[in-house]
């Protein structure tokens, strides 16, 4: 038998088969190190193109660790490829590498709140896998990229707060998947593109804040998702697309600050079911509201001021269940019938309405006794200008919780109602140029919190309530032009929180008392044309921050006094019509800003000075004192020659003809004084005071029309900050691209002057690098012809701290994304605010309160620097032996941060900026606000604190640090910080520690995490 073969193929097959899969698995290797390589190397391009790194973000890019732990960076599990890069406000500077588009499996690029500058690059379109692209707040410049076609799989793109210039890109409209396009807050220009309307899955639109002019494209009305549009601040003309109001899905629309005219559908409201906010404020429309507005059941905000509408207010508003908000202010609504009030009573029904403003229009009709049955949430009730009669209703005083009542400039006759007296939580009480009648209610008194109360021009008499005197608040007291009688209570002349206290065209007599020295914050003093007598006290040298004193037309004698010299600030000083003697004093012409000097008919004596404000002759009076002599011969004075008694004899010899002559002089000059008297009511109409820049002497002005060009004509998309006197924009100045920020004074609200002239006089002279820098200021007219005035400052590029401690998640990142500041970051923050704070009580020369700090007050630069900001409630203090100052609290400052000692009318003081100082710190740490709904009663953020250090430490430390297990150092660090905050804030004055003392403490601190840092490096 012929043995059998053996059969060694299987064998052999499976050998090969076996090095078969090692080649393929070895070329799976090789591609696979390959693409990790390619990541790598653009991580680490993109990173050498950083040139700044102040957080050390980018330390542990380095070969130690695989790139995929990299900071900020994200792997898919499978291939380890980079799948997210997030790097958000980490402070990064210098360009961005075009190597990063090599991350090809790249779906979210989040690089949001840094200063990456230039061009962004063309190759974004190899990002085939991208889906969330977020830029927010860069200085990217250039047109956009037009391959972002590429990018078919995006769903969101947020471009806002760059420079980005040109058109919109028309290959936009192929991104079919996009849900989000945000592209406000640039340089765009144009029109809006008609391709966008072809991006069906959009639900967000906005290109708000741009230069972008034509009108709106009717494809937009094809968005059939979009539930958000923002398109104000531009300069958009025409109408509004019929095809717009077919978006049902429509939450909030916004067109306001535009061009846009043509009348609005009456069925607005019932095209927009879902609406739950409406702004198309600042434009031109014309026609009658629509009276579908009591459809709008989810809306929460409805604001459709400075239009041109006409009609009437429509009835029913009852049906808006959810409204906070209703602002009808600067139109024309209104009827020829003068029943324009009765919307008023379909208001009951809106229980959480919270501000109602139907200013500046044509209304007419009596104030409805329904307004008693308003929600109790109503805190501002703003009705001014317009043509309501009848009285004010007494049930008013049911709104327990207004805080704003603006009646003036009506035709209200009839009492203030006693019943106002329960509005305790009223801070602005404003019912001038009426023809209210009867007297200023004594229970006005026990309205402790108000700080404005103008009820100038009216027909009031009787006396001045003493019990004003218990209004510890009051910063402005307007009673102009009344029937007044009898002496100013001297509790008045003690309120040391007056800023303004206008008291002309009354019948009042008596002298003006010594305490007039208590009104250490006084910058207006107006008692003219009365019935006065006396002297001036010398203590009104101590009013040495008084800007505008009027005197005139009264019965006052004896000499000006030398303390008068001290009134370093004065800048109108009127005399005249009274019977002053003496000499003119030769320290009136060394004040230093003085502009306008009136001394005409008294009886001074002698030569009048020769130098100052003299040598400007128009702006001083000096006719009808037959006993002076002097130049120049527009006076009409005679020639000074030899002594007094030639003179005189001079004089005698010549009366007849100098009597002519006065008397000539007399009429022109009371035809002089007529304008200067328009313009000084005009101005304290509209803006509470008369003042012009404080810095202007250092600080060269800048236009109306300049500060428009800059913040893109005050856009609401610039605007960074708002407060209850003003709203802060952010601004590039055209004369040298130097970024602003412009506080813009709304001098529509009561108040808002004093806050311009206070602020103007604590930056006049205050110099220190942890405060914020004024760059120059305007005070003028706007193009409305309306009286306008701003400060400019230095931009602060990191905005607020109250922005970093109590961060929003962003739309594409979620809470992955939250900001946050490190340790040393908080501490350096800490011992900024505290020297900034230690500068002003203790190294200026006249000691100054803050009165409002808190983190929204505490501003932060690109290196994270901290500056304190708005001096608007500070207060120049004169100082006694303590560390108290000597004036009562006039102070509102915020809820949460105000000392205790000023609900109880303590004294303004040094001590009540440490107690704030000492929350604020506080915050800093544990990031909680003082309000915060955990605390209640007499449990608080201090309460809070003190209850767990040192055991509970980690319990009340603000997460967002991130800090682990925290013991040794930085246990101590965090201690000393916390204990700190504790004593500053501490109840009782006395207690508390000095601040100069705190920030040692707090460097301390600084210094013992600093060992601890290079002991972990080490």
């Amino acid at each position: 038998m012929i043995p059998e073969k053996p059969n060694c193929f299987p064998k052999n097959h499976a050998l090969v088969f076996i090095l078969y899969q090692i080649a393929v698995a070895a070329a799976a290797i090789a591609a696979f190190s390959l693409t990790n390589e390619t990541d790598y190397q653009a991580l680490l391009a993109f990173k050498g193109q950083i040139t700044s790194d102040p957080s050390d973000a980018l330390s542990s890019w380095n070969v130690s660790i695989h790139f995929c732990s990299w900071t900020g960076v994200t792997c898919g599990k499978k291939h380890q490829r980079v799948t997210q890069l997030r790097l958000p406000s980490l402070r990064l500077v210098g360009p961005l590498s075009p190597h990063i588009w090599n991350l090809t499996f790249l779906r979210v690029l989040n690089l949001q709140a840094n200063h990456l500058h230039g061009l962004l690059p063309q190759e974004i379109g190899q990002l085939s896998r991208l889906r969330g692209l977020s830029l927010i707040n860069n200085s990217f410049e250039g047109e956009l990229p037009i391959n972002l076609t590429n990018c078919a799989d995006l769903r969101g793109l947020y471009l806002y707060g760059n420079n980005f210039s040109g058109q919109i890109p028309v290959e936009l409209g192929s991104l079919m998947k996009l849900k989000v396009l945000v592209l406000s807050s640039n340089s765009l220009s144009g029109e809006i593109t008609s391709v966008l309307g072809n991006l069906s899955a959009l639900t967000h639109l906005s290109l708000g804040d741009n230069h972008i002019q034509g009108s709106i494209p009717p494809q937009l009305g094809h968005l059939s998702n979009l539930e958000k549009l923002f398109l104000y601040g531009n300069n958009i003309s025409g109408r509004i697309p019929t095809s717009l109001y077919n978006i049902s899905s429509i939450l909030e629309f916004s067109l306001a600050s535009n061009n846009l005219s043509g009348s609005l559908p009456s069925d607005l409201f019932l095209a927009f079911p879902k609406l739950i906010g409406l702004y198309l404020g600042g434009n031109k429309f014309s026609g009658m509201l629509p009276s579908t507005i009591a459809n709008a059941s989810q809306a929460i905000e409805i604001d459709f001021s400075q239009n041109a509408l006409v009609g009437l207010i429509p009835v029913g508003l009852g049906g808006l269940k959810n409204v906070q908000l209703l602002n009808f202010e600067k139109n024309n609504l209104g009827s020829e019938e003068g029943d324009d009030l009765s919307f008023l009573t379909s208001l009951i029904n809106c229980t959480k309405l919270q501000r109602l403003s139907i200013g500046e229009n044509r209304l007419k009709g009596i104030l409805p006794n329904s307004i008693a049955n308003f929600s109790s949430t109503l805190m501002a009730f703003v009705l001014r200008q317009n043509f309501i009669s009848g009285t004010i209703p007494s049930g008013i005083g049911n709104l327990v919780n207004l805080q704003l009542l603006s009646l003036i400039e009506n035709m209200l006759t009839g009492g203030i109602p006693s019943s106002i007296v329960k509005l305790s939580n009223m801070q602005g009480l404003y019912l001038y140029e009426n023809n209210l009648t009867g007297v200023i209610p004594s229970s006005l008194g026990n309205m402790t919190l108000l700080s404005g109360l103008e009820l100038d021009n009216n027909v009031l008499e009787g006396t001045i309530p003493a019990s004003l005197g218990n209004c510890t608040h009051l910063d402005e007291l307007y009673l102009d032009r009344n029937l007044l009688v009898g002496a100013v209570p001297q509790e008045v002349f003690g309120l040391s929180s007056l800023t303004a206290l206008s008291l002309p065209g009354n019948y009042l007599s008596g002298p003006i008392p010594s305490q007039v020295g208590e009104l250490v914050n006084l910058q207006i003093l107006d008692v003219s044309d009365n019935d006065m007598s006396g002297e001036i006290p010398p203590t009104l040298g101590d009013c040495q921050v008084l800007e505008y004193l009027y005197l005139g037309v009264n019965q006052f004698n004896g000499t000006i006094p030398p303390s008068t010299s001290n009134l370093r600030g004065l800048k109108f000083l009127n005399l005249s019509r009274n019977n002053f003697s003496g000499q003119i004093p030769g320290f009136l012409a060394d004040l230093p800003v003085i502009e306008s000097l009136d001394l005409s008919f008294n009886k001074f004596q002698g030569e009048v000075p020769n130098r100052g404000i003299f040598r400007n002759h128009s702006a001083v009076h000096v006719v009808g004192n037959n006993d002076l002599c002097g130049e120049p011969p527009t006076w009409q004075l005679p020639r000074c020659k030899g002594g007094a008694t030639e003179k005189h004899r001079e004089r005698t010899s010549s009366r007849r003809t100098v009597l002519v002559i006065t008397v000539t002089v007399s009429i022109f000059s009371l035809l002089a004084a007529i304008p200067t008297i328009i313009l000084y009511r005009s101005k304290r109409s509209k803006s509470g005071t008369a003042s012009a820049s404080s810095t202007e002497d250092q600080h060269p002005k800048l236009s109306y029309g300049e500060l428009s060009r800059a913040t893109n004509g005050f856009s609401p998309t610039n605007m960074i900050g708002e407060g209850s006197f003003g709203a802060v924009y952010k601004g590039v100045l055209p004369s040298n691209g130097q970024n602003v920020a412009v506080k813009v004074l709304k001098l529509e609200e009561q108040g808002a002057g004093r806050s311009f002239m206070a602020e103007c006089a604590a930056l006049r002279n205050i110099r220190h690098r942890n405060l914020v820098k004024i760059i120059s200021s305007c005070s003028g007219i706007n193009f409305r012809g309306e009286d306008f005035k701003a400060l400019v400052f230095e931009f602060m590029p990191n905005g607020s701290l109250d922005k970093w401690l109590h961060p929003v998640p962003n739309e594409i990142g979620g809470a992955e994304d939250n900001t946050r500041l490190s340790m040393t970051e908080r501490l350096n923050i800490a011992i900024d605010v505290a020297m900034a704070v230690d500068y002003l009580h203790h190294q200026c020369q006249t000691p100054i309160v803050h009165s409002d700090l808190k983190p929204s007050n505490v501003l932060l630069d690109g290196d994270f620097s901290a500056h304190v900001s708005d001096f608007g409630l500070s207060k120049f203090l004169k100082v006694k032996a303590s560390r108290t100052q000597s004036s009562s609290i006039g102070i509102r400052g915020t809820i949460g941060y105000v000392a205790p000692e000023y609900g109880v009318g303590g004294e303004v003081s040094t001590l009540a900026d440490i107690y704030s100082f000492g929350i604020l710190l506080l915050e800093l740490f544990t990031g909680k606000r003082p309000t915060d709904p955990m605390f209640s009663g007499e449990f608080d953020l201090r309460g809070f604190v003190e209850r767990s250090i040192p055991d509970g430490l980690n319990q009340v430390l603000d997460p967002l640090l991130c800090l682990g297990r925290v013991q040794g150092n930085l246990q101590q660090s965090l201690l000393t910080v916390l204990r700190v905050g504790l004593m500053c804030s501490a109840a009782q004055p006395n207690e508390r520690m000095n601040i100069g003392e705190a920030a040692a403490e707090l460097q301390k601190a600084w210094d013992v995490l600093q060992v601890r840092r290079r002991r972990k490096r080490v």
